[in-house]
This record gives C-alpha cells, sequence and structure tokens, in this order.
C-alpha cells in the first residue's frame, strides 16, 4: 500500500469540469494526465481522480464553482471582449485581443451579455451563463442588422459593447469581401477554362485555313507554325509592326532564313521578296505589287517557285 492509497478513499475522488480537448486536465493548481475513453464533444465531464491519473466518467452538467478568474463581457461569435477592457478602436485589433470561449449557449443571440472563467489560472476560457443586459443592447443588435456603420446614436454604449459592434461588422465585411474575391476567382477560373477550350477546339482547327485564322486571335504564334508548316517552312520567332494590325514574321526554308510582314488574318502585306508582276505574267496586271495575293501558307511555295526559275530578289535580309 502506497501513501496515496493512505489519503484517497477506495475508487479516488471525482471532480467536474469542463474538457475543450487534449489529455491533460487542470484544476487550479492541480493538474493530472487523462487515460482511457475522451468524450465525444466536448464537454463538462466528471472525472475519476487516481493520483495524478483522471478517467472519465460521464458527460454531466457544468459546475461553474469549480471555475476560477470568472469574467463577465460581450460575445462577437465565439470570441470574448470584457466589460471593463479598454480596446484599440481599430477591430481588427479588436478581434487580434480578443480571447475565444468554449461550451457556449448555442441559443444565446447577438451581443449577449455573459460571464466565463477558466478551471486553472491560465486554461482556456469557458462559458458559465448569460447575464442581465445592462440597457443598450437590443437596440445595438438592430443596428448590426441595419447595417449601421456605428452606434454612436444609441444612448448609454460602453466601449466594451461599442468594440464588440464594431468587430461583428468588421467580421461580416471580411465574409463579404472574402465571398466577392472567391466569386471574382471562380469567375475567372472559368473564364479562363473557356478560353483554354476555345483554344484546344481552335488548335483542333489548325489543320484547316479558316481554324487557323480563327486561332490567330488567342495564339497568333501556333496559327503561324502552323500556317508555315503547309508550305513546308519553320517558324522562328514574330513581333509587332510599327503599324496597327501588322505582324513581323522570320522563318526558315531550305536553309535560308526569311522575314515578311502579315496582319491576323494571315495575309501577306510584305512578302520581303520581289513579287512584281511582269507584262508577261498571266496572274496579276503588268506592274502590280503580288504581296497581297498570298498568304502565310502560300508564300513558301512562292519563293521557291521564284528560286526555281532564277527570279528570287530578296528585300528583307535576316541572315
Amino acid at each position: 500500500m502506497g501513501w496515496r492509497d493512505l489519503l484517497e478513499p477506495e475508487g479516488g475522488d471525482s471532480i467536474v469540469l469542463p474538457w475543450v480537448g487534449g489529455r491533460s486536465l487542470r484544476s487550479g493548481t492541480r493538474a493530472w494526465h487523462i487515460e482511457g475513453v475522451l468524450p465525444t464533444e466536448h464537454s463538462w465531464a466528471k472525472f475519476q481522480l487516481m493520483g495524478r491519473v483522471a478517467r472519465v466518467l460521464e458527460v454531466c452538467y457544468p459546475e461553474p464553482a469549480n471555475l476560477v478568474r470568472q469574467v463577465v463581457g460581450y460575445l462577437v461569435g465565439d470570441r470574448f471582449i470584457g466589460i471593463d477592457v479598454q480596446v484599440d478602436p481599430d477591430p481588427k485589433v479588436i478581434a487580434e485581443s480578443s480571447e475565444r470561449v468554449h461550451l457556449i449557449d448555442p441559443d444565446l443571440d447577438r451581443f449577449a451579455l455573459v460571464s466565463a472563467g477558466r478551471a486553472s489560472v491560465d486554461g482556456p476560457l469557458v462559458f458559465i451563463q448569460q447575464e442581465m443586459p445592462l440597457g443598450p443592447e437590443s437596440e445595438v443588435r438592430a443596428a448590426y442588422l441595419d447595417d449601421k456603420p456605428t452606434v454612436d446614436d444609441v444612448p448609454g454604449v460602453m466601449p466594451a459593447l461599442d468594440a464588440a459592434f464594431r468587430m461583428a461588422r468588421w467580421q461580416r465585411l471580411e465574409v463579404e469581401r472574402r465571398r466577392a474575391e472567391v466569386a471574382e476567382r471562380l469567375r475567372a477560373e472559368e473564364e479562363a477554362r473557356q478560353r483554354a477550350r476555345r483554344r484546344q477546339e481552335l488548335l483542333e482547327r489548325l489543320g484547316d485555313g479558316a481554324g487557323r485564322r480563327a486561332i490567330a486571335v488567342v495564339d497568333f504564334e501556333a496559327a503561324v507554325r502552323a500556317a508555315l508548316a503547309v508550305g513546308g517552312a519553320q517558324y522562328l520567332e514574330h513581333r509587332a509592326s510599327r503599324r496597327a494590325g501588322e505582324m513581323v514574321v522570320r522563318f526558315r526554308l531550305d536553309y535560308r532564313r526569311f522575314e515578311c510582314t502579315c496582319d491576323q488574318a494571315l495575309r501577306i502585306l510584305d512578302a520581303g521578296i520581289c513579287l512584281t508582276a511582269h507584262g508577261d505574267d498571266d496572274d496579276f496586271a503588268a506592274g502590280t505589287r503580288g504581296d497581297s495575293f498570298f498568304t502565310l501558307e502560300s508564300l513558301p511555295g512562292v519563293i521557291r517557285q521564284a528560286d526555281r526559275e532564277g527570279k528570287l530578289v530578296i528585300f528583307r535580309h535576316v541572315d
């Protein structure tokens, strides 16, 4: 038999305390390690005490007398603002300096005046009961529901209640801000998905001219690569021209580099080679510049034909 057996009755003592998680139990300056099955949720419970070990006997009604350092204040959600606390006017600072209250009665109204306490000096704050209102709580509640910015027009509002109102209003605005951010993010994501689907649909149509011109609006490089590939040329790069609506395109054909200018519809505006018609040319009138008769798809073929016939004259040298 040990010395604890001489001090404790058979079966040990018992105590009713709030349990808000973990396997540590404290009351005043005493502490126990909880063994065995824990309650299914945070609650007041009766514990059997055996030396430094505690076991849950049952969930039971609160015994506020077992709480120390009892305080009175206002609730904003599960946050506590002490009635005598002088707080910063910034609602964000108020929120950061408030303390969580555990085991709150779910039927409490907004801005309820409550009492709370702790099982130990530095333990969590636990709800005890709702206290009698001091007078203006219902008017402050109405001001909140009416979305008023302040309660300056409500007589008799003490600093703690004013702080609770500003904190509650800040929380609501934060919720609205976050909801708007989420809505905007979801909208942007949906637009991005739609653009991606549209781009994929257009990419699948790169095999035909209409598809290439459609995708040029959203992905000019992809359209140019596909168009040049039709004529056997390799895309190198592109840049915006000094003229609005025009793009300068560089490509490789038969081991040489060429440069041309085209529009968004892939029509050639400046082929970079001599395409001036001659009097005996059946394709277009004498002296007419032929660039606009071609597209990026057909330009490589025109260059090859001119090279074979010994008529290729390059204006834009890029080698």
